[in-house]
C-alpha cells in the first residue's frame, strides 16, 4: 500500500507535514528536500519506490518503473529544472508517480491514464499534493452538483468524470504535471500530448509489441510469482503469454461464467493448453462471490475518493486477491484497457471522411451493414462539426431522453450518448444539465483534436481511474493490481497507428493481433467475438435484490440529498427491465449510494 503527500520547499509548508490518514502498517515515512524540510510524507514499503539524490536535486518514483537509483542519479546530475525530466518520463516503461525537488521547484506527476493520479489543495497558503484526496489536509465537503452528474450512465463524460467530488480538491489535468514553485504555489504544466496517428499497421504493431513486453517485464522483475487474468479474451490472453516469458512462475485466474454458452471458457481453455508450465485457477460459481455480493455491508477500510465504478465486483476482486495471494502472487496483471485502445472505433470515420474519403466510405458501408444504420442519419452525423464544448453543452438536453437501443441512428460526436436514470430527481437532472452546459461553455479543449483519439483517451483514463481504485482494494490482501495496457508507452504506441488501419470493421483488434503474432498462438489470435454478461447481471440482481432494496429504503442517502426518487428505484429492482442496457444506471447509482455511506464513516480528510 502506497499513500503519500508532497510539500513545497517552503518553511510555511511544515504545518501540512502530518502523515496521510492511512491505517495499519507500514509506519509513516518521510523524505526531505535538500534544505532538510519535509518533502514527501506517507506510507510505503521499500519495494514500492526508487529514489535518488544528486547535489541539491531529488527524485522519487512510486510504482513499477523501468529504472534504477544509479540511472536516476545520472539523470539528476544533468538536470537544471523540473522541466528537464520530460525526457526521462517520456521513455520509462511502467506506471508510476514521479516526484522531484530541483532548485526550489517541486514536480508531481501521475500517468496519462490516471492509473496514477495527482490531487492537490491549498493549505496554509501553499499547494499540497497527494496521490489521493484522502491524503490531503483541509476541510473538504461533498459537492452535490458533481454528485448528481455521477449518476449519469454509463459514466460521466470527461472532464466531469475527473473533477474531484470534494470541494477545495483539484486533480492535475491530463498530460500535465504539477509545478510548485519556491513560493509554495502550484500550477499545471503540460508535458505530454497525444501522438499523430501516422504509423502503418506493421510499424505501429511492433511498437505496441515492444511497449507491452516492457510493461509486463517491469512487473515481473524481482518477483518470483506473477498472476494474471486468463478470461479467454485477446487482451488478458496476450498478457499471459508475455508474462510466461518474463516471470519465473505464472498463475492464471478465470471466473466461471453464469451463462453456460459463454465463449470465453472455450478460448481460455485453448490458451491454458498452450501454457503448460502455468498454474490455472478457476474461480467456481458455487464458491466465488457474484456481482453485488456484500454491497450493503460496510467496508472496514473504505476508499472515499469517489464512487467506485466497479462496486458490483468489489467482493469478487477481494476474493480473487486472496486466492492469488494464497498461491504466492503479490503482483496481478489484468487485461483491462485493451478494449479501450484496440477495438475499432466508428468515431474515427468522422476523421477519415475528411482525410481518407474513399476508405471512410468503404468502412461506413461495412459499419452500416453490421449495425443497420440508416443512411441519411449516418451521413448527417458524420457531417457534424461541433466543437467538443458545443457537443458537451448539447448533450445536456438529452440527459433525460429514453435509453436508445442498439441499432438506432449512429452518433459521431465526441463520445457516447449519456443518460440519467429514470429515478433521478428533477433537481438532479437540473444540476447535471447546468454542469454540462457550464463546462461546455468554459472553452474546455478535448483530450485530443481527433474525435476517435479523444474517446480512446477518455476511456483509457476512466479505466486507469478504476485500476487505481481496485489496486487500493487488492493491496489490502497483499496483491498489487496492474493493467499494462494503460501504461503511458502502450497508450502512445496504440494511438500512433493510422486510423484507416485500426478502424477496419472486418478485423477484430487488428493492431493487437498483429503485435502478438508469434507470441500468442495463431489459433487463439483468430478469435473475432466478444462475450457479453447480461446473464451475470440479471442473475446477480435477482440474488441480491433484498440487499439492494435495503440500500434504497427510507434512509437512502441519495434520496436524502434530493437526488434520487427511492420509490422509482425500488420499482425498477422489483421488476427488472427486459433490456440489459437499461440496467447500467443501477451501477452508477449504487456506486454513489455506497460511497456516501462510506463517507459518513471516514470523512476526508481524517486529519
Amino acid at each position: 500500500m502506497v499513500e503519500f503527500r508532497v510539500l513545497p520547499d517552503a518553511a510555511v509548508a511544515a504545518a501540512a507535514a502530518g502523515p496521510p490518514a492511512a491505517t495499519g502498517p507500514p509506519a509513516a515515512r518521510r523524505l526531505a528536500h535538500a534544505s532538510g524540510r519535509p518533502w514527501i510524507v506517507g506510507r510505503w514499503d521499500d519495494g514500492s519506490v526508487v529514489h535518488a539524490a544528486a547535489g541539491r536535486s531529488r527524485v522519487a518514483l512510486f510504482g513499477p518503473a523501468d529504472t534504477t537509483r544509479d540511472e536516476l542519479e545520472r539523470v539528476l546530475s544533468r538536470v537544471r529544472s523540473v522541466r528537464d525530466l520530460d525526457a526521462l518520463c517520456g521513455r520509462l516503461a511502467g506506471s508510476f508517480h514521479l516526484v522531484a525537488s530541483i532548485d526550489g521547484h517541486v514536480r508531481v506527476q501521475g500517468s496519462v491514464s490516471t492509473a496514477r493520479q495527482v490531487f492537490h489543495t491549498s493549505f496554509g497558503g501553499v499547494t499540497v499534493a497527494a496521490d489521493s484526496p484522502m491524503s490531503l489536509p483541509g476541510d473538504h465537503r461533498v459537492d452535490d452538483e458533481l454528485l448528481a452528474a455521477r449518476l449519469v450512465a454509463p459514466w460521466a463524460p470527461w472532464p466531469i468524470s475527473e473533477t474531484p467530488l470534494w470541494t477545495g480538491v483539484e486533480a492535475v489535468p491530463a498530460g500535465c504535471y504539477l509545478d510548485v514553485g519556491p513560493d509554495g504555489r502550484g500550477r499545471p504544466v503540460r508535458w505530454w500530448t497525444p501522438p499523430e496517428p501516422h504509423l502503418p499497421l506493421a510499424d505501429g504493431a511492433r511498437r505496441v509489441r515492444h511497449a507491452l513486453r516492457d510493461a509486463v517485464a517491469v512487473r515481473a522483475r524481482d518477483v518470483k510469482t506473477v498472476s494474471a487474468d486468463l478470461s479467454g479474451g485477446m487482451d488478458s490472453t496476450s498478457l499471459c503469454f508475455l508474462a510466461a516469458d518474463e516471470a519465473d512462475r505464472l498463475v492464471t485466474t478465470r471466473w466461471e461464467a453464469v451463462d453456460r454458452a459463454d465463449e470465453d471458457r472455450h478460448w481460455a481453455r485453448l490458451a491454458a493448453e498452450e501454457l503448460p508450465s502455468a498454474e490455472h485457477l478457476v474461480l467456481a460459481r458455487d464458491t466465488a462471490p457474484t456481482w453485488f455480493d456484500g454491497i450493503a455491508e460496510p467496508d472496514p477500510e473504505p476508499d472515499v475518493e469517489g464512487p467506485l465504478a466497479w462496486i458490483r465486483t468489489r467482493a469478487r476482486l477481494t476474493h480473487m486477491a486472496r486466492r492469488v495471494a494464497a498461491a504466492g502472487s503479490a503482483s496481478h496483471l489484468t487485461g483491462h484497457g485493451g478494449d479501450e485502445l484496440f477495438l475499432g472505433n466508428p468515431l474515427n470515420l468522422h476523421t477519415l471522411l475528411r482525410t481518407r474519403r474513399g476508405r471512410a466510405v468503404r468502412h461506413l458501408r461495412a459499419y452500416r451493414a453490421m449495425y443497420r444504420w440508416p443512411l441519411l442519419p449516418a451521413v448527417r452525423a458524420l457531417l457534424n462539426r461541433d466543437t467538443f464544448g458545443e457537443w458537451l453543452a448539447a448533450s445536456a438536453g438529452a440527459l433525460t431522453d429514453p435509453v436508445r437501443e442498439v441499432g438506432g441512428a449512429p452518433a459521431f460526436g465526441w463520445g457516447i450518448a449519456y443518460r440519467l436514470p429514470p429515478w433521478a430527481s428533477g433537481d438532479a437532472a437540473d444540476a447535471a444539465r447546468t454542469l454540462f452546459r457550464r463546462v461546455g461553455a468554459s472553452g474546455v479543449e478535448p483530450l485530443a483534436p481527433l474525435r476517435g483519439q479523444h474517446a480512446a483517451l477518455q476511456d483509457a483514463r476512466l479505466c486507469g481511474d478504476t485500476i487505481r481504485r481496485v489496486d487500493r482494494l487488492t493491496s489490502r490482501e497483499g496483491v498489487a493490481w496492474h493493467a499494462p495496457f494503460v501504461d503511458d508507452r502502450v497508450i502512445e504506441a496504440a494511438l500512433a497507428i493510422r486510423l484507416q488501419d485500426t478502424t477496419m470493421p472486418d478485423r477484430y483488434k487488428p493492431a493487437l493481433s498483429t503485435a502478438m503474432a508469434g507470441i500468442v498462438p495463431a489459433r487463439i489470435l483468430g478469435r473475432a467475438t466478444k462475450s457479453e454478461y447480461s446473464a451475470e447481471a440479471y442473475e446477480s440482481l435477482r440474488r441480491h435484490r433484498a440487499a439492494l432494496l435495503g440500500l434504497c429504503g427510507d434512509d437512502m442517502r441519495l434520496a436524502g440529498r434530493g437526488l434520487v426518487d427511492a420509490a422509482a428505484l425500488r420499482a425498477t429492482l422489483e421488476t427488472l427491465p427486459p433490456s440489459s442496457l437499461t440496467l447500467m444506471p443501477l451501477i452508477s447509482t449504487f456506486a454513489c449510494e455506497t460511497w456516501l455511506r462510506a463517507v459518513e464513516r471516514r470523512p476526508v480528510p481524517a486529519r
